[in-house]
């Protein structure tokens, strides 16, 4: 299902500051996040199954990631949603035209929340295909802290709006104390939270038990087809010069393990 929470150009040093867990059964083949084969030069996860991404960024300064939306029944035969962060990398178009180009797609594709921004042109943009039946909805994402979950951007789910608080308390102390942000320490506190939302919370949607599985920020959930939930939490922040820090915890074999990429986005970098 996967949950966001970012803050986008509203900090002196920071365009970007990203946490993201995405959660899919623990048995899915994935890659870890990596530099990718071929002259895009694109870094992130990569789903093997689909061969699409959750998450991705370039040496460009483009990023994109999505969150699906939860729904009672999908359509098996639907196109992967993770071609879409990799489309908009590999393409020239900005964000809004990129956004543009898939409206006339939106039914090919199973739920999706989609966001896709441009660092150096301080442009990022959201898209949803849902409500299913509607338009697809396009709308650019001011400054400041958003959180995106399974229902529309910042849609206030317990989850969703609990992340959101902790995720804004935390970044207040480390302007304060004028620290540098700890990815670490913010992944610990916020994002491995398995507290449940009440029952009369739940959207109600889906099976009770389903939704209250669902319902905690770090996932794990027991299942006829394996265990779902939580299995990897990334750190993306960059920098206002342009320097990317790409953090990731994964599950691998059952091990939690870490790894860092870090790179300059070329049209910002400060010599």
């Amino acid at each position: 299902m996967c949950i966001a929470v970012f803050i986008w150009q509203a900090d002196s040093r920071y365009s970007l500051v990203l946490l993201l867990n995405r959660d899919e059964y623990h048995n899915r083949p994935t890659k870890a996040v990596h530099w990718w084969e071929g002259g895009d030069q694109i870094v992130g996860g990569k789903d093997e199954v689909g061969g699409g991404t959750w998450l991705a960024s370039s040496t460009n300064g483009k990023l994109a990631f999505l969150t699906n939306v939860l729904e009672l029944h999908t359509n098996p035969q639907a196109k992967t949603r993770g071609d879409l962060p990799v489309r908009f990398l590999q393409s020239t178009k900005n964000p809004m035209e990129f956004a543009k180009e898939l409206v006339n797609e939106g039914n090919e594709y199973n739920g999706f929340n989609l966001i896709l921004a441009d660092i150096e042109t301080k442009k990022m943009v959201y898209i949803t295909n849902r409500p299913k039946g509607e338009p697809m909805a396009i709308q650019e994402v001011q400054p400041g802290i958003h959180v995106l979950s399974n229902a529309k951007l910042n849609s206030p789910w317990p989850k969703a709006q609990r992340l959101k608080l902790n995720f804004k308390k935390m970044l207040e102390v480390y302007r304060v104390n004028d620290e540098n942000i700890c990815v670490r320490e913010m992944i610990e506190k916020l994002m491995r939270d398995t507290t449940r939302a009440e029952k009369s919370k739940l959207p109600r949607i889906c099976s009770t038990d389903w939704e209250l599985g669902l319902s905690s920020i770090f996932v794990q959930v027991d299942t006829q087809l394996g265990c779902y939930g939580t299995r990897s939490t990334t750190a993306l922040t960059i920098e206002v010069g342009g320097k990317v820090s790409f953090y990731e915890l994964y599950l691998d074999n059952n091990l939690w393990k870490e790894q860092i990429v870090n790179y300059w986005i070329e049209k910002l970098q400060i010599q």
